[in-house]
Formats: structure tokens, sequence, C-alpha cells
């Protein structure tokens, strides 16, 4: 199986102020083709991935060849976590639907804890990494928080979950417009939350 960079849903300036223009295209057209094509690479040394696919490669990291295990832990986990990064974001404003914001205070109190509780999650990430609100088994919503491109859907996890919501804080996420303030960027953040993609992701 061949993966492909999927396009952004928006324009790149269309999240301006809050993410500008050139850290869309460096982050799409440099960073996440990168990792398509690493990816591809990887899968192609080793006829046995050829008909897996993305989710079957990172949800079982630890069944894959040792010797591509790393290239896909990081190249795969890059593909999924930034195809659905881009779905995350939407340059219209967009509310919470009924469902989820009752959900949200259902597990975490309201939504602004929620929301604090993530953004410390997303602050504190020592380097690089993600924050994620995930559905567990059990259907409450939870946060975590990965290092490097690895996400709650990997057997690797510390924490397994379905993420519904995700924000990158990999310095190339937002080093050109808000340098080592990473606050501000996830700050910036929240008025760019796709809510409708966030509650079809609540919903599956």
């Amino acid at each position: 199986m061949s993966f492909t960079l999927p396009p952004l849903p928006y324009a790149p300036e269309s999240l301006e102020p809050h993410i500008d223009a050139a850290t869309m295209v460096i982050h799409h057209d440099k960073h996440h083709n990168a990792y398509v094509t690493n990816l591809n690479t990887a899968v192609a040394s080793d006829a046995t991935l050829a008909s897996k696919s993305l989710e079957d490669l990172i949800k079982h990291i630890h069944h894959l060849p040792e010797s591509v295990r790393t290239a896909i832990r990081n190249n795969g986990g890059g593909h999924w976590n930034h195809s659905f990064f881009w779905e995350i974001l939407n340059p219209v404003e967009t509310k919470l639907s009924p469902e989820l914001e009752a959900k949200i205070i259902s597990d975490f109190g309201s939504v602004e804890a929620m929301k604090e509780q993530f953004s410390k999650a997303a602050i504190s990430r020592f380097g690089s990494g993600w924050a994620w609100v995930n559905k567990a088994d059990d259907g409450k919503l939870f946060i975590s928080s990965t290092p490097n491109q690895d996400n709650p859907l990997m057997d690797v996890a510390d924490q397994k979950g379905t993420p519904i919501l995700a924000l990158d804080v990999w310095e190339h996420a937002y080093y050109l417009k808000y340098q080592n303030r990473r606050p501000d960027y996830i700050g910036a953040f929240w008025n760019v939350v796709n809510w409708n993609k966030v509650s079809q992701h609540l919903g599956k």
C-alpha cells in the first residue's frame, strides 16, 4: 500500500492570525510530506506490510518487524497524527454541539476545566509531542500527552484511547510566529478548533 499526502482542507493563510500561512505551508508540504515519503520507504522494504492500512500499522507497533519498527512508529505516527490534526483546525468559527458539551461537562466538570487540563498537558510536554483528548473503551473522555509522533492508538502508548481532539506541540508547528512562547500558541489554538469534527469523532 502506498500512502499519499492529503491536501489541506482550507487555504494555508485562512487560519491567520492564530496560525500563520508560512508555518502551515512548511508544516504540511515539508514536514508531513517527509513522514509520508519515509513511511512508504519503510513499508516497501518488507513485503509482509504491503496490504496493511495505516491504522493497522500504528496500532500494532510491537508486532512490526524490528527492521522497520522505529521508522513506522515515527513516520506512520507522523502521517496519522498530522492527517488527523489538519481536520481539527477550521478557519470558520464553530461551536460545541449540545452532546459534546454535555459529555465534556460530565467527564471534566466544565468546558473550561477541560481546556485548562488539555493546555497543561500541551505546555508540560517536554520537547516534541502532542496533547490529546481521547475516548476510553468505556466511553469516558480523558486527556493525555505523547512524545514525538506517538499517539494513543499505538500499543506502545502509556494511555490508550481513541483521539477526538489533538494539538501538535512540536516547535515546527509554531516557532515562526510564536518562537518559544508555546502557551501563546496553545491559547490561539482554541480560536481555530473545528468542534464539528470533534463531535464527529466523539460519535464514532
